[in-house]
């Protein structure tokens, strides 16, 4: 349990804290008359103790000097009672929400210790503490993000403390603290699927896991029978005494894949069985990190703005919360510096026939090693020197530079095979990544989709392009093709900017309920789950 009975805020209302409170009221009550030199004693103590207790936070103290030092939580009024129950109902819950329950013992001990203005004030100060503490996890989440795993670069939109304490004092508490809560449909859904999988844990789970490698329709005995069992307790197969795969199993495995990202060809293969068999604790432990993902990307998203989430292998335009253009991706492969980060940022341009300005990175830990051994390597790129004049590799030694000391660029020229494609979509990053079509069609056939450097390739670059320029062209695909037709690069403005979000989910809710999920391509979600294992997240079951 969170409190102990004598922290229980009835209780302490009425006896500790209602005494203490009781007290220092006329001190309130007579700071504004000031002549009494006791009272006045009383309000300096009070002051004095809240000014040095909020001392070792700029938050606290600044809040605290702009409201002469008056406390918000801890006098004898009702709003006070207020925010002091709305404050602990909230943090009692906090598991719900899938945080880590908090160590209160120190406001526990100051509370029971008030005596005097002095422990009202550190009391005061832990009270607001608690709330800053709860307010940011809440709502742009209990980890940072660029401590767990060198791609998540994504910048939370972190709120000020001064401004959360001041809006705090004037609002309906237990209002403002569910406003702080992420207002997105994903995350309500994502509560949602979290309290019916602790459900199913408090069941018993889905049952023994299916053994074998391979069923396929036609055949039956006791690895089929556990296959249909399991269907039937994860949701994707009516209850059924059918002993042999029938068509109503290849109809749930072919649900299944299509809500794994797998071939939906009906077969239970090993990839699809190594889904099936994944626990209910293990997809729990998803809808957290879900969770916790949601409060770092807690801004709005843009009325239109494009979502690639890495581990779908899909990039989508969304507009006004509706998917209206869907494509295929290729990310990073899952090696290096090759995985694509996360991050946000805005679409400003296109270019149409672009050159491909080979990344420093890859001129020299790839192609130099090629050219050192065969100055005719890559002929396709050109060799660029430092006035931007194409170099006559037959008079260069290419044996003589090294990484560091290598001092020309490679370029590629516009063409169909390009190494982009024949169209790039630009969001400026100091990571160099962004959009582009590639010559690789084959790769979009593939089930997992981890192949590049860590751009997103897409399979259906055109009509992109032209879901994006129907914003301000009547003609989007003769605008496009136009231009495409002359083979120069060309620079498109963007009139209106698009954010782009590269995100990294899953679990990811449906709006008519069930998650869909993901595999942990890069591994991140399990470097996320254990490092909210460490601040004290815990998988809960209901019922049972």
């Amino acid at each position: 349990m969170l409190f102990s009975p004598l922290f229980r805020l009835p209780a302490l209302t009425r006896q500790t804290l209602s005494a203490a409170l009781l007290g220092a009221s006329v001190t309130f009550a007579a700071l504004p008359m000031a002549p009494m030199p006791a009272q006045a004693q009383q309000v300096s103590a009070l002051m004095q103790s809240i000014a040095e207790a909020a001392s070792s936070s700029k938050d606290l103290s600044e809040f605290y000097r702009a409201t002469g030092y008056k406390p918000i939580f801890t006098d004898t009024s009702a709003r006070a009672k207020a925010r002091r129950e709305a404050l602990l109902r909230a943090v009692q819950a906090a598991p719900e929400k899938g945080l880590a329950p908090y160590d209160t013992a120190l406001l526990e001990a100051n509370l029971r210790a008030i005596k005097s203005d002095r422990d009202l004030g550190r009391a005061e100060v832990a009270m607001a503490q608690l709330f800053l503490d709860y307010a940011r996890d809440i709502q742009t989440g209990q980890l940072i993000p660029s401590r767990i795993d060198p791609g998540l670069v994504r910048q939370v939109p972190y709120r000020d403390g001064v401004q959360l304490l001041t809006n705090f004092a004037k609002s309906n508490p237990q209002a403002y603290l569910r406003k702080l809560e992420p207002g997105s449909p994903e995350y309500a859904r994502l509560l949602k699927e979290k309290a019916n999988m602790e459900r199913v844990l408090g069941a018993g789970g889905w049952g023994p896991t299916v053994p074998g490698s391979k069923y396929e329709p036609g055949q039956s005995g006791n690895g089929v029978i556990a296959l249909r069992n399991r269907l039937m307790a994860m949701g994707y197969l009516p209850r059924s005494a059918a002993t042999s795969y029938d068509a109503a199993m290849t109809k749930a495995v072919q649900l299944f894949q299509m809500q794994h990202g797998l071939t939906a060809d009906g077969v239970a293969g090993q990839g699809t069985l190594a889904e099936i068999n994944v626990s209910p604790e293990e997809r729990l432990a998803s809808i957290l990190v879900a969770l916790e993902r949601e409060r770092w990307i807690n801004m709005p998203l843009g009325k239109r703005h494009i979502w690639v989430n890495l581990t779908d292998f899909t990039a989508k335009i969304v507009d006004n919360g509706r998917v209206t253009f869907e494509t295929r991706s290729v990310v990073g492969q899952n090696t290096g510096d090759r995985r694509s980060p996360e991050f946000s940022d805005e679409m400003e341009h296109l270019v149409i026939n672009p050159t491909w300005n080979v990344p420093r990175s890859i001129a020299v830990k790839e192609y130099l090693p090629m050219m050192q051994r065969n100055p005719n390597a890559a002929g396709h790129l050109r060799l660029i020197d430092s006035r931007g004049r194409v170099v006559n590799r037959a008079n260069v030694d290419f044996t003589q530079y090294t990484t560091k000391t290598f001092p020309f660029a490679l370029k590629q020229p516009p063409s169909d095979g390009n190494a982009l494609g024949l169209v790039k979509f630009m969001f400026p990053n100091k990571y160099n990544i962004y959009l582009h079509d590639t010559p690789s069609k084959s790769l979009f056939g593939r089930e997992v989709r981890a192949f590049s450097h860590g751009c997103i390739r897409l399979q259906q670059p055109f009509d992109f392009a032209y879901a994006l320029l129907a914003k301000q062209t009547s003609d989007p695909e003769g605008f496009f093709k136009a231009k495409l037709s002359t083979g120069v690069e060309s620079v498109v403005e963007l009139e209106e900017h698009v954010p782009v979000h590269l995100v990294y989910r899953t679990a990811v809710t449906l709006p008519k309920g069930g998650v869909e999920y993901r595999r942990d391509i890069y591994g991140r979600d399990a470097k996320i789950w254990a490092a909210l294992r460490a601040k004290g997240v815990q998988l809960r079951s209901v019922g049972g």
